[in-house]
């Protein structure tokens, strides 16, 4: 896990240094220059937007993303205005609407979907505004960066944490049930792809069973609940449950816990949440997959100052939007799988709190988790 997080800091390190030699060029360019010129002061940099999705498909738009963002625009002495659009695809293109009219000249938006996300985007590309689609790429779309994980090597790490649960388990060919995240969510798919290059071979030779596979509108918990619930009914002897992210597998977990069958069967999760990593301590939950949000939020915040600064930030890689074809500057950082033994590291990685994770019932198994 340390590796894994030193990897980040790597990347977002990466990242750093292209920003900081793109702003030397843009100085040895003035030194050049008239006497008077390089003594001038510098402009002010311009307002950053930033609109996140929602707050109830996963806790760490609020939790962490937000706060993060903010501590790193306040550093800089850059305004910035964070709007959460709460699922409603007309308040996200309204809020966008007011950022542009109130002067942002950087926009950071974590798309609904990508129609949505794209006509967002291309307008603020024609009123001059530069744009980054953050953690969700815009298919179509037309941002000036991309930040994210690597969110095929998420859905593989999910993948093989089922495996490794189910023959910890000592499972005899299971039957595995998919809960997939929205369908108008690129990663999503991304994540898909990732486990079903995983599990796909497993079922192709009989190992496993393939069983109900579904996704999940807009990541709704309670609508993930009701589907799984149609799933355990279609087939009582599901044996694994690849849930896309925590709150899935929570869903999941609730309806497992009504027919006594939590613990038994393991279902996956992703984002490092309180709720999942404490399910992974009940042993409801087998594995998550961690996503170090604030090296996500320090990368992005890093290219937007840059941009608001008027530099052309260099960005580490490329993403290809498989519906354009463009090739779009990305920023992608390493994923980290999470069982019970190293759910410490999250909690040494500073995010989450061990008075968080560690309440009332919890407390002993943070101490048998090595978490001090």
């Amino acid at each position: 896990m340390r590796k894994g997080i030193l990897s980040i800091g790597a990347a977002a390190a990466a990242l750093s240094f292209g920003l900081t030699a793109c702003g030397g060029e843009s100085g040895d360019t003035t030194a050049q220059g008239a006497g008077a010129s390089s003594s001038a002061p510098a402009a002010k940099p311009g307002k950053i937007g930033v609109i996140l999705p929602d707050s109830k498909s996963s806790a760490r738009w609020e939790t962490a993303d937000r706060k993060y963002l903010k501590e790193a625009f306040d550093a800089a002495g850059v305004q910035s205005d964070i709007q959460n659009a709460q699922g409603d695809k007309t308040a996200f293109q309204t809020i966008a609407d007011q950022m542009i009219t109130n002067g942002a000249t950087v926009l950071v938006i974590v798309n609904l979907d990508s129609g949505t996300g794209k006509a967002v985007l291309d307008k603020a590309k024609s009123q001059g505004v530069a744009t980054i689609d953050y953690d969700r790429l815009t298919l179509g779309g037309s941002a000036s960066y991309y930040v994210s994980f690597d969110n095929t090597k998420v859905g593989t790490l999910q993948g093989e944490g089922l495996a490794k649960c189910l023959t910890d388990n000592k499972a005899d060919k299971p039957i595995i049930a998919e809960l997939n995240g929205s369908p108008t969510d690129n990663n999503a798919t991304l994540f898909k792809n990732g486990y079903d290059g995983v599990l796909k071979p497993k079922y192709d030779s009989g190992e496993y069973k393939k069983g109900p596979d579904q996704s999940v509108p807009d990541w709704d918990n309670a609508q993930a609940g009701t589907i799984f619930e149609q799933m355990l009914t279609q087939e009582p002897k599901i044996g694994g449950v690849l849930a896309a992210n925590d709150g899935l597998g929570n869903a999941a977990i609730a309806v497992l816990k009504k027919q006594k069958l939590n613990g038994k069967v393991p279902v996956t999760g992703q984002d490092a949440t309180v709720q999942g990593l404490q399910n992974i301590l009940a042993g409801d939950q087998c594995m998550t997959v961690y996503k170090a949000i604030k090296k996500e939020a320090d990368a992005t915040s890093q290219l937007a100052i840059a941009l608001a600064k008027g530099e052309k930030p260099a960005a580490t890689a490329t993403v290809k939007d498989t519906q354009s074809g463009r090739d779009v500057p990305a920023v992608l950082l390493d994923p980290q799988p999470i069982y019970f033994d190293n759910v410490k590291d999250v909690v040494a990685d500073g995010f989450v709190a061990k008075d968080e994770l560690c309440t009332g019932d919890f407390a002993d198994k943070c101490a048998k988790a090595g978490i001090s």
